[in-house]
């Protein structure tokens, strides 16, 4: 079975957010939701509440699952605070012509990391003809 959008049936701003953590190791992919068709995608990043510290690489890309880094490219995780998207600006994925999972990709190299958690979150806002 196929995961429903998420909608609210609401005209207001919805969000996607997932919790991210060291533990599930480099190239773990994250699925935030699905958000439906004629959506535009806001803004969007991560909270990391606990650094991440693998030696060398502790970095997150979010987009969709056609375009795996199309919202943010290598979001910094070794800091504790908030981190934005920082592709949103030339982003050709804001509009979203159908239903569009939304994912979060976590890459980490050198010594394994022993600390990092945090949480991804993208805001949209859905179809306005929905609520017609």
């Amino acid at each position: 079975m196929a995961t429903p959008a998420t909608d609210l049936r609401l005209p207001a701003v919805h969000f996607l957010r997932v919790p991210i953590s060291y533990a599930d190791l480099t190239g773990k992919v994250y699925t935030l939701g699905v958000i439906p068709a004629g959506s535009l995608v806001l803004r969007g990043g991560v909270c990391v509440t606990t650094v991440f510290n693998a030696a060398t690489t502790n970095v997150l890309d979010i987009g969709t699952s056609a375009d795996d880094d199309g919202f943010a490219t290598d979001l910094a995780l070794g800091t504790v605070g908030v981190i934005v998207v920082d592709e949103m600006a030339t982003s050709n994925d804001a509009y979203v012509t159908s239903d569009t999972t939304i994912t979060a990709t976590l890459a980490m190299s050198g010594t394994a990391a022993t600390t990092g958690a945090g949480f991804v979150w993208i805001e949209y806002i859905p179809n306005p003809a929905l609520y017609v």
